[in-house]
């Protein structure tokens, strides 16, 4: 418990510590390719800065402006969705006790989510320049800490390669589902935006973030862009884009996603679940989007050593206990 305290109390530190880790675990594969290319590392680690930067500042200025506007809607989005659940609501005779639980449910409150996870966002920008410093100085020291951890654990009579290997999976998993996501949201972008939707932008954005969360993730990135289309078109063009987001997710999460990464990495749904609630009370949003990462890392931290692999078992999908 004192642990749990003192990460909530210093989220504000380690928050942008843990996203500077996740984009240098990302990064780490291209600097070691350019050191193969017998480039220095001090001009691989700007290069790929210049390269964070440049993808930064590109998505910056297509996401920036959506932001603000969509955050000038939200009111009025909320206000027309509760009004279109009340005339639904009174369609079929079911006005009062309808009515009475849409007061207490509040659809609109899921566009709430989805500003707070936007902003949040916005939130990371202000600690820009903590983000980048921390992520070249990881990049820098990438090429010797393996070295350094090997000679630990061999003095401690540990297993050498347990460093190897842990980093290897975590990096496999991040980048496979990094490229996954981004697929996602390109595919979200383009049917929302098809479909003549309001800040398709926002939702390919969404989808890329949530899809890092598994099988929750992408019920929760298609409800906002679903209740904007009701608002928007009706319910037969929400319908249409609902089954859109169904058929995008299945085809990833559950035909190409399997198949590349196999199932070695697979989580119980109930920890995803219950990651997703505990690392957002501790870290709120962002530790909403990095949940899975996070709880990934600890489960192969886990399974690197025999004395937690039984521990390991317990986080694992039933698959996988099969």
């Amino acid at each position: 418990m004192v642990v749990i305290y003192g990460m909530q109390s210093a989220s504000v530190i380690l928050v942008p510590f843990l996203v500077a880790v996740f984009i240098s675990v990302l990064c780490a594969p291209i600097t070691r390719f350019l050191e193969r290319l017998r480039i220095p590392i001090g001009f691989s680690v700007a290069l790929v800065i210049i390269l964070i930067i440049g993808i930064m500042a590109l998505a910056g200025t297509f996401v920036g402006g959506s932001i603000g506007a969509f955050n000038e809607r939200l009111p009025f989005y909320q206000e027309r969705l509760n009004e279109t659940f009340t005339d639904l609501a009174a369609l079929v005779d079911q006005e009062v006790s309808v009515s009475g639980l849409l007061d207490m449910v509040q659809p609109g409150a899921a566009m709430g989510l989805a500003a707070n996870l936007l902003n949040a966002l916005q939130g990371l920008l202000a600690n820009f320049f903590l983000i980048m410093f921390t992520v070249i100085f990881i990049l820098l020291e990438s090429s010797t800490l393996p070295g350094k951890m090997q000679l630990v654990l061999s003095a401690s009579h540990g297993d050498p390669e347990y460093f190897k290997r842990f980093t290897e999976s975590v990096q496999r998993y991040l980048g496979i589902k990094t490229l996954t996501s981004l697929a996602t949201g390109v595919l979200v972008g383009l049917l929302t935006a098809a479909f003549g939707l309001d800040f398709p932008v926002l939702w390919g954005l969404l989808a890329f973030l949530l899809n890092y969360v598994p099988s929750i993730g992408s019920l929760i990135a298609s409800i906002p862009a679903i209740l904007i289309a009701l608002i928007q078109f009706g319910p037969l063009q929400a319908l249409m884009i609902a089954v859109g987001y169904f058929v995008i997710n299945i085809t990833i999460g559950g035909v190409v996603e399997p198949r590349v990464m196999g199932r070695g990495l697979g989580l119980s749904t109930l920890v995803v679940f219950l990651s997703l609630i505990f690392w957002g009370w501790i870290f709120g949003p962002v530790g909403m989007l990095l949940s899975v990462p996070l709880t990934m890392t600890v489960k192969l931290a886990l399974e690197s050593s025999e004395r937690t692999a039984s521990v390991a078992l317990l986080l694992s999908a039933p698959k996988r206990v099969k």
